[in-house]
């Protein structure tokens, strides 16, 4: 799920998205809230007319950016935190995080939790699953639409016990979905597969199960094996504007200077119109160089429709019933560049 923070995917139209194969889309509580306000979004027709996207849109729940805030005051009540636009004093608490999620209508809405940094102890982690539990509640309270599918999110940190333990509590509450977050704080790839492989199976096969903010191609697939079903992330569009682009043959950055007389497509097995548009490596690697927006337009659209075809191919190796094989031919094939 391509994410669109103030309410677009940058350098993107919304049909330059669903031409990539993107379904669902997100914005972010946080930012529109802060930015133009979620009044506003709800006179002019909430998140669907305001986007102009007619897919369904999944709005996080403010959480993990409130907590990324270096100067907060948590407490059981909610989050105070100084706005960055104007400075002022907010205070967002789980009754709130629900209204203005209420008000800007998306198709998918998240519980407002408490996202545990990493490395946290035990302790701080616990308080974390404490109050995430007990928000979830205060969530559902709060919740004041049924078209609106309200998803909770299972904390715990690196500890199996408290994972499980935040699972359970959420599965019995019968939830249309269920996402596993705190797992694309800096804990790194082996730690992202332990915590995935180990909270999955409380998860109901029958339910939508989420993985946040993943990630990399090799990182998806790892948790595609383990049972996820939805992803969202920042790094294909992010990567793109700084001129680093996935192929199937691995990532590459265009400013660099081997590329300056490279006649190729990004990648000859796609099909994105900027490839297929016959636009050349060295021409995408001029417009970086001139810092055209042309640049970072293309570059989107190819690494949206990268990660949009391999979720395809997933999909159809898992029909198939040849996942594994699938999965061990792709990292055979996909040679990570050092950066």
């Amino acid at each position: 799920m391509p994410v669109g923070t103030h309410g677009a995917i940058k350098a993107m139209t919304p049909e330059q998205v669903r031409a990539t194969g993107s379904e669902v889309v997100l914005a972010n509580t946080y930012h529109l809230t802060l930015r133009p306000g979620e009044g506003l979004v709800e006179k002019l027709g909430g998140l669907h007319a305001f986007m102009r996207w007619d897919g369904p849109i999944l709005t996080d729940s403010g959480g993990f950016q409130v907590f990324s805030i270096p100067k907060k005051e948590i407490s059981d009540r909610g989050v105070r935190f100084k706005n960055e636009v104007d400075g002022s004093s907010l205070e967002i608490t789980p009754e709130r995080s629900i209204e203005i999620q209420n008000a800007l209508g998306a198709d998918i809405i998240m519980a407002f939790d408490e996202c545990t940094p990493h490395p946290a102890d035990e302790a701080l982690a616990r308080t974390g699953v404490r109050r995430t539990l007990s928000w979830i509640d205060r969530c559902m309270k709060a919740h004041g639409r049924d078209d609106q599918a309200l998803f909770g999110i299972v904390q715990g940190s690196v500890y199996p016990e408290l994972r499980a333990s935040c699972a359970k509590a959420l599965v019995a509450l019968d939830l249309p979905g269920y996402a596993i977050g705190g797992v694309s704080v800096g804990e790194g790839h082996e730690l992202l597969c332990k915590i995935t492989d180990q909270t999955t199976p409380w998860l109901p096969e029958n339910k939508p199960r989420y993985l946040m903010g993943v990630g990399l191609p090799e990182d998806i697939l790892a948790a595609i094996g383990y049972g996820i079903d939805m992803f969202d992330c920042v790094i294909p569009t992010r990567y793109a504007r700084s001129a680093t682009l996935f192929t199937s043959r691995g990532r590459i950055r265009l400013t660099h200077r081997r590329y300056r007389r490279d006649a190729y497509p990004i990648d000859t097995s796609c099909s994105c119109f900027a490839c297929a548009g016959g636009f050349s490596r060295a021409y995408i690697h001029h417009l970086f160089a001139a810092n055209e927006i042309l640049s970072a337009i293309l570059a989107s659209i190819h690494n949206v429709h990268f990660y949009q075809r391999l979720v395809a191919q997933a999909r159809a190796a898992i029909t198939a019933g040849d996942y594994e094989a699938f999965h061990r031919d792709f990292l055979e094939g996909y040679q990570r560049p050092a950066d």
